[in-house]
C-alpha cells in the first residue's frame, strides 16, 4: 500500500507539473513577462501562502532556525534545488516550448542512476537499466522524430535543458535529511520563499515595469493557477520519496512531458508525428515496467538492502 501511495503521489504531481509548462508558455508568449519576474512572484507568493497555512495548522515553522546546523543546507537547497529547478525549467520553456523543456528533465534519471551506482559501488538493478534505456529511447524519438541530425531544440534550449536535468537531480537527492528531520511542507515552504527572495535581490523585480501586466485578469489568473499547480506538484513529488526510491520517483515523472504534450496538442495545435507518438508510447510502457518490475524486487530484498537514498 505504501508503494502504491508513493506512485500515486508522483503521478498526480507529474500531471500537475506538466500542466504548468504550457500555461507558462502561453503567458510568456502573449504578455511581456520575463523569466525572473514570473519565477520570483511564483516562489515568493507560494512560499508565504504555504508558511501561513502551516502556521494556522499549528506547525512550528521557525523551529528549524533554532539549530544552525540545518540553516546552511536549507539555504543551499533553496537556491540550487528549488530555485535551480524552477528557473532552468522556465528558461528552457522560454528558449523552446513546454514539451521540450519538460522532456529535457529526463536527463535526471541518468544522473541519478549513475550517482546511486557510484555511491553504493554497485551496478543498478537490471529492471532500472531496462526501464531507463527504454524511457530514454522513447525520449530520443520524441526529441528527434527518429532523425539524430534533426534535433528539434536550439543550443540555448539544450543548455537550459541540461541544467534542468542537473538541478532536478540535486533537487531529488539533496534534501532527504532535511525532509526527514523537519517535514516536506516546512522545507518546501521555506525553500520557495528563500529562493524567490534570492532571485528578487539578484534581479530586482520591484524596479520592473512588468507589474502593470499583472492587472490583466488573464495574466493574474494564470499566475495563480501556476502557483497552485506548481506548489502541489513539488509537495507531492518530495512526499513520494518516503515510499519509493529517488530513481523510481524521477523516472515515474515521465507523465510530466506526456501531460505537457497532450495539453499542447489541444491548446497550441502542436501535432506529434507517428514516430513521436511511438516514443510517447514507449515511455508509458517502460514507466509501467519500472513500477511492476520494481515491486517484487523491493519485497524480496527488503530485509537485505536499504533504499538507495534516504
Amino acid at each position: 500500500m505504501e508503494r502504491l501511495k508513493g506512485i500515486s503521489m508522483i503521478l498526480v504531481g507529474a500531471i500537475l507539473w506538466g500542466a504548468t509548462g504550457p500555461l507558462m508558455e502561453w503567458v510568456m508568449d502573449n504578455y511581456a513577462i520575463s523569466v525572473p519576474f514570473i519565477i520570483t512572484i511564483r516562489l515568493t507568493v507560494a512560499g508565504i501562502v504555504l508558511l501561513l497555512f502551516l502556521k494556522i495548522k499549528g506547525v512550528h515553522i521557525t523551529a528549524i532556525f533554532r539549530n544552525k546546523y540545518w540553516v546552511r543546507p536549507l539555504l543551499i537547497f533553496s537556491v540550487l534545488g528549488m530555485l535551480g529547478v524552477q528557473y532552468s525549467f522556465v528558461a528552457a520553456i522560454n528558449a523552446s516550448n513546454a514539451v521540450v523543456a519538460t522532456l529535457m528533465q529526463f536527463l535526471a534519471p541518468v544522473y541519478i542512476i549513475v550517482f546511486v551506482s557510484i555511491t553504493h559501488k554497485k551496478l543498478p538493478p537490471a529492471y532500472q537499466v531496462v526501464g531507463m534505456l527504454g524511457t530514454l529511447a522513447g525520449l530520443f524519438l520524441l526529441l528527434t522524430n527518429g532523425k539524430p541530425d534533426q534535433l528539434i531544440i536550439s543550443g540555448e534550449a539544450l543548455f537550459w535543458g541540461v541544467l534542468v536535468g542537473l538541478a532536478f537531480t540535486f533537487y531529488t537527492l539533496y534534501p532527504a535529511r532535511l525532509m526527514q528531520e523537519w517535514g516536506v511542507l516546512v522545507i518546501v515552504a521555506w525553500s520557495m520563499l528563500f529562493g524567490g527572495i534570492f532571485l528578487g535581490v539578484v534581479n530586482p523585480i520591484f524596479l520592473s515595469d512588468e507589474w502593470a501586466v499583472l492587472a490583466k485578469p488573464a495574466v493574474s489568473g494564470s499566475i495563480v493557477a501556476i502557483i497552485i499547480f506548481g506548489t502541489a506538484a513539488f509537495v507531492l513529488f518530495l512526499s513520494s520519496m518516503r515510499y519509493i526510491t529517488p530513481v523510481e520517483t524521477s523516472i515515474l515523472s515521465s507523465f510530466e512531458p506526456l501531460t505537457a504534450m497532450v495539453i499542447s496538442i489541444f491548446w497550441f495545435g502542436q501535432v506529434l508525428s507517428a514516430i513521436q507518438l511511438v516514443g510517447a508510447l514507449a515511455m508509458l510502457v517502460f514507466v509501467a515496467w519500472l513500477s511492476l518490475a520494481g515491486n517484487p524486487k523491493k519485497k524480496k530484498r527488503k530485509n537485505k538492502f536499504p533504499k538507495p537514498i534516504n
